[in-house]
């Protein structure tokens, strides 16, 4: 399975359980984000610990879902950076656009 959730009260996590998101993985989950957000979730984590490598078009996937919730008064937040995947977000500037943890527990007692 590719993609999990976990239900944490009002916080959903969505798990990206793959070593590589790229632009094969982008479209699925960027559906997945956003039937989320049309099934009323406002508070989304998406964990990234397995993900060793993430593409520009698995990137864009998060965006276009963190505008679509925060347009709604919710938000995304980001969990679990490997080192490649921070040097991405560091590159592209994106840290800067996404609230992002260390830890699952700490993205979850951010919404609270």
């Amino acid at each position: 399975m590719d993609f999990f959730q976990e239900e944490h009260g009002v916080v959903l996590v969505e798990v990206v359980n793959i070593t590589r998101a790229t632009l094969k993985e982008a479209e699925e989950f960027k559906q997945i984000l956003l039937k989320d957000i049309e099934s009323g979730w406002r508070k989304i984590v998406v964990d990234l610990t397995d993900c060793e490598f993430i593409d520009s078009t698995f990137l864009g996937s998060l965006v276009v879902s963190l505008k679509r919730i925060t347009g709604l008064g919710g938000d995304l937040k980001l969990v679990g950076f490997q080192p490649t995947v921070n040097m991405m977000f560091q590159l592209t500037r994106m840290y800067r656009v996404f609230e992002t943890f260390s830890s699952k527990e700490e993205a979850i007692k951010s919404f609270v």
